[in-house]
């Protein structure tokens, strides 16, 4: 039965060397899910969040992983919209990454309010002036949009592509993707950027504050455009993954190294921006509030430390690599720039929200310091746990990679 399902013309492991597989990664999604009911059951007080810190590993994790799910949106678009026809063999995985990383953000947004059974107060009881409100809608929206799109992977696997009617709706929809598309380019590019200007209306945190153009802090365009220069580096990262687990080859090495050569030109653009925005606020906006620059990175662990790392080996090390033809194409460095380029993103993300509630703003105030207990880390991590479980399924079960083939005959 298990080789029925299997895409005709591929070859898969054992059944029970996979069952065994599955089996091993239940042992830890097992843990984060006794930290979900833990949280749930006993409330936030179970975890190092306070009053000084209401955005701990969770906001930063949540943030980093929308970020990274950019992959999806962007490959999709410039699969669907610019028209680059080789990138067709990577964009199914892609949206795979994706929907598992909207189903983690949504997820660890379900225990980070604390009482999930009033979830629905945010659709409900929406507050038309909260930046949130636009990102819970968009985000919903977007996941929605990623359900749409895996949808025809599902509806062509083997025995459920024998019925007509499976048949006949996976070809509609892809016809519709390029409009379906378009609709998730539309939501992640607002809900990307209004991530990045929750911190920066806070005229009470000058270290994440910013001005801006009309309504939106320039924090807003550059967390845009440091997912779309992530995301398809981390889409790069999991394929490398997979193809190390499955001991082949599934995507061509053109394929990555236009994903890789784009993300470069990204990356290099948003450091650019990102470092004429640091110094425009380092040297005006922070000293006009009666704060120095340097007041900010007074407070180990956040020293000057986290801002040559952020900026310097997180960001431009690895676009030098992803901009450079020779390095590009050589595969440990590949690795490592993807690496990089991914780490740095969860390192501006925890520094825009946990770093930005750290710094003393009065000067009666207090340094607290914080990290996340077992169960933040368990309830965080048990998403890693979950997208391997289901990316192994989809890859056994579902026509994902369409070279596969090619680069791997019978």
């Amino acid at each position: 039965m298990d080789s029925a399902l299997i895409p005709k013309g591929v070859k898969r492991c054992p059944f029970g060397l996979f069952l065994v597989w599955i089996g091993i990664l239940q042992i830890p999604f097992l843990i984060g899910v006794i930290a979900y009911l833990v949280c749930w059951g006993l409330a936030l007080n179970q975890t190092y969040l306070n009053n000084n810190y209401p955005f701990g590993l969770w906001i930063a994790a949540d943030l980093g992983i929308i970020a990274l799910g950019g992959g999806a949106f962007f490959t999709a678009f410039l699969r669907y919209i610019i028209k680059i026809d080789e990138l067709k063999n990577i964009v199914n995985f892609a949206t795979v990454i994706g929907v598992m990383c909207y189903a983690a953000a949504l997820g660890i947004l379900a225990v980070d309010i604390g009482q999930p059974l009033r979830g629905w107060h945010i659709f409900w009881h929406a507050n038309v002036h909260s930046m949130l409100t636009e990102v819970a809608f968009c985000i919903s929206c977007y996941f929605t949009v990623l359900l749409i799109e895996y949808l025809p992977l599902v509806l062509e696997n083997r025995e459920i592509n024998k019925f007509g009617f499976p048949r006949s709706f996976a070809h509609h929809l892809h016809e519709a993707m390029p409009a379906i598309a378009a609709i998730g380019v539309f939501l992640s590019f607002f809900h990307q950027g209004s991530l990045g200007g929750v911190p920066s209306v806070l005229y009470g945190r000058p270290f994440a504050y910013r001005e801006g153009f009309l309504v939106w802090p320039w924090t807003f365009f550059l967390f845009i455009l440091s997912a779309m220069a992530c995301g398809p580096c981390f889409t790069i990262l999991i394929t490398r993954i997979t193809e190390t687990f499955a001991k082949k080859q599934l995507v061509k090495r053109n394929v990555i190294d236009i994903l890789a050569k784009i993300s470069g030109w990204l990356l290099g653009g948003y450091l650019v921006l990102k470092i004429i925005d640091t110094i425009s606020w380092g040297v005006s906006l922070a000293p006009s509030v009666g704060a120095p620059a340097g007041s900010f990175y007074a407070n180990q662990p956040y020293g000057w430390w986290v801002l040559i790392t952020e900026v310097g080996i997180l960001g431009i090390i690895p676009c030098i690599i992803l901009l450079s033809t020779r390095a590009r194409q050589n595969q440990p460095l590949l690795i490592l720039a993807c690496l990089l380029n991914c780490a740095g993103i969860f390192m501006n993300r925890w520094i825009m929200s946990v770093q930005t509630l750290a710094v003393p703003v009065m000067s009666f105030d207090k340094f607290f310091s914080y990290h996340p207990n077992w169960a933040e880390w368990a309830s965080t991590l048990m998403w890693v746990w979950l997208s391997a479980i289901v990316i192994s399924i989809s890859y056994r079960y579902l026509p994902i990679f369409p070279q596969e083939k090619e680069l791997n005959p019978l």
